[in-house]
């Protein structure tokens, strides 16, 4: 990300089983996001974190699935930049079967955003993208292949063999 823009960001893991600790390249799926995250530039914060003290860093904020963990630390950084751009909700898509689009990761919500909500996003996902559609405005960005989410051990195996390790 640029030297000059900063956000705030948290791996969402809850709600999703155990699936998160689940191997991917030898690596759990919530390490991966983590990692894609760090190197996008988005500086995690815990999930006990009030959203009071979220609210007053006045940054954007990003929640990156961690059962999307090989999305791109690049994609997630030009996210970030097209929120702060377009002072808009940007959320990461990929085509679905049926060819409509399908939330992946990350959702980045601008500053502007943050402020307006009172409570700390829901993790899910699809469920935050409908929900933030009422109130603002929402820009979808395709997301590269390797950004899917995995619902079973068979999806980590297949993303696995689409992909390289995030670290030597």
């Amino acid at each position: 990300m640029d030297d000059d823009l900063t956000a705030l960001g948290a791996i969402i893991e809850q709600d999703r089983g155990s699936l998160p600790f689940a191997l991917i390249h030898g690596e759990a799926l919530v390490t991966c996001a983590v990692w894609a995250l760090g190197e996008a530039g988005v500086t995690p914060v815990d999930l006990g974190t009030e959203w009071a003290g979220v609210v007053d860093a006045e940054e954007p904020f990003v929640l990156h699935d961690s059962l999307c963990p090989m999305t791109p630390a690049e994609f997630i950084a030009s996210c970030v930049r097209l929120a702060v751009e377009r002072d808009r909700v940007v959320v990461g898509v990929l085509p679905g079967a049926d060819g409509a689009e399908v939330v992946a990761s990350p959702v980045v919500l601008p500053a502007s955003v943050v402020r307006a909500i009172e409570e700390p996003p829901a993790a899910d996902f699809e469920a935050l993208v409908t929900w933030l559609r009422r109130d603002f405005e929402v820009v979808t960005v395709p997301a590269p292949a390797t950004a899917r989410r995995v619902r079973s051990v068979a999806d980590v195996a297949e993303l696995e063999a689409l992909t390289r390790p995030t670290r030597a």
